[in-house]
């Protein structure tokens, strides 16, 4: 491999590229860069030669047009042992380039922003530097391509060791790698234009990067890892504590999270299996915790927790009492994370960033289904009995509602209140999962409500939920035999609302 001489630097994140640059320089390196790289790169006190220099061409087009020209091209795309390719550079002074330092616009960063407009989008992606990236990874042999200031260390101290040269494995790794980010900026250009104009994309990308593997999936026999493509969500959060991640931890943790982000109020959850076995609003986290752990303390041993605050000294005590496998939240104090250090296995997660909006994508055998989140469809509260709902159990319905479409169908959830009492989960007719609820209500079942996530096919439910005391129900309607059902809730003294929206969740 030949020594680096002529280096092309230009970069949207520039953390670390004049200290990079300065090592390049003292190895005798020519820098070459642009706008406001070559700026940042002067101030540092290097010698750098403009692109326009190179090119014989001013940027134009505000920046639009600065890299993309064939003096450029050719430099990086000539192949050194080609007599042909050498002999044009050379009939047109054209300089040959050995290394492209290039990160591209941060157009993932814009297109999360909550309202961004298509104009945004346009304009903030990028030509030149995929062009660049594309170039030089292509031209791998003869030329070097950086894309991440991670890897600056470890290119400049390889070179300092070697006078200036690369091995051809490091020239090949790099490429793989200048490939890849290429692909994965186009992939998110893909995904956010799409959404502007759903439905459904022609094609699904699932080209997601390796976040970690994992010990194993479901079951010991069963590989598994996890992949991540930013920092939203429970796939993206960060480790704070505990031993490694299992995959039903991770599922666990997801169900919990996508609960809680149901409420905003001080609020906490407990997931067994994926399903709520305990969930509470309160004026405080500790208390919330408190009353979602005692509606199922037996089941709550060894399930995991979410929260929407910050998880403080008080909230981590009552935390501590009892075996906790993983938690998510925001944040932890530091009072918190002391306490619950004393549980070196238990895991704690930060979660950086909230994200509702993602598809949810599910595997089947032979392909994928696709749909979109189950958050944010709007529903009515139609009283359809001839008793209304009081203002407390109405407050209760509505707490029920938002935590019944996380409970897996067939689905019923008791709750008294902002507290989850029992649900009834996965059973095969809905007036057994109204009989399992009730039989698995450690707490009071009398004055408490019911919420059905699909309408209630015949009468028996709402007479089973009847005998365990229950005054109202909130359910979507839409059954031949609603008039049967709003006749026996009349019947048996309940009020009844419909919402008109199904939550089943498979």
């Amino acid at each position: 491999m030949a020594k680096i001489e002529r280096v092309l630097i230009s970069v949207t994140d520039k953390s670390g590229v004049g200290a990079f640059a300065r090592g390049l320089a003292k190895l005798g390196c020519e820098i070459v860069s642009t706008g406001g790289t070559a700026k940042l790169l002067r101030e540092e006190g290097l010698i750098v030669t403009e692109v326009a220099d190179v090119t014989g061409f001013p940027e134009m087009l505000d920046g639009r047009v600065k890299t993309i020209h064939p003096r450029i091209a050719a430099g990086m795309l000539a192949i050194r042992d080609n007599i042909e390719h050498m002999a044009a550079l050379a009939e047109h002074s054209i300089p040959a380039i050995d290394m492209v330092v290039v990160n591209l616009y941060e157009f993932e960063k814009t297109a999360s922003r909550p309202g961004v407009e298509k104009h945004e989008l346009i304009e903030n992606i990028d030509i030149g530097g995929p062009t660049m990236i594309r170039a030089a990874a292509k031209n791998y042999q003869d030329v070097a391509v950086v894309t991440a200031p991670v890897d600056y260390r470890a290119v400049y101290e390889e070179m300092l060791r070697n006078s200036g040269v690369l091995s051809p494995e490091t020239h090949w790794r790099l490429a793989r790698k200048a490939f890849a980010v290429t692909a994965a900026y186009d992939r998110a250009i893909t995904n956010a234009l799409a959404k502007l104009d759903p439905p459904e994309p022609p094609t699904l990308d699932l080209r997601v990067p390796l976040k970690q593997s994992l010990r194993y999936g479901e079951n010991p026999h069963q590989t598994a890892a996890l992949y991540a493509s930013g920092h939203s969500g429970i796939a993206g959060s960060y480790q704070v504590q505990g031993k490694e991640l299992s995959y039903n931890n991770l599922v666990d943790l997801d169900a919990a999270w996508q609960l809680i982000l149901e409420f905003d109020r001080p609020a906490a959850a407990i997931i067994k299996h994926t399903n709520p076995c305990g969930c509470a609003v309160a004026d405080s986290l500790a208390d919330a915790y408190r009353k979602a752990f005692e509606a199922d303390p037996v089941s709550a041993f060894g399930g995991v927790l979410a929260f929407n605050g910050v998880v403080d000294g008080e909230t981590a005590q009552e935390i501590a009492k009892t075996f906790i496998e993983a938690i998510a939240a925001p944040g932890y104090s530091d009072e918190a994370q002391s306490i619950l250090a004393a549980k070196k296995n238990l895991r704690l997660l930060r979660v950086l960033d909230v994200s509702t909006d993602e598809p949810v994508v599910k595997s089947i055998s032979g392909g994928f289904l696709v749909q979109s989140p189950d958050y944010g469809a709007p529903f009515k509260i139609d009283a359809v009995t001839e008793r209304k709902p009081a203002f407390e159990e109405m407050e209760a319905l509505q707490f029920a509602w938002r935590v019944v479409k996380h409970v897996k169908s067939n689905a019923i959830v008791y709750a008294r209140g902002t507290q989850l009492i029992a649900a009834g989960a996965g059973q095969m007719s809905r007036v057994d999962s109204v009989k399992f609820g009730a039989a698995k209500a450690v707490l009071p079942l009398e004055g408490a409500v019911v919420a059905s996530d699909a309408f209630f096919p015949f009468p028996d439910g709402v007479e089973e939920a009847a005998k365990h005391g229950v005054s109202a129900v909130i359910q979507p309607g839409g059954s031949v035999k609603d008039a049967e059902v709003i006749a026996a809730a009349d019947r048996l003294g309940i009020a009844m609302v419909f919402t008109g929206v199904r939550h089943f969740r498979h």
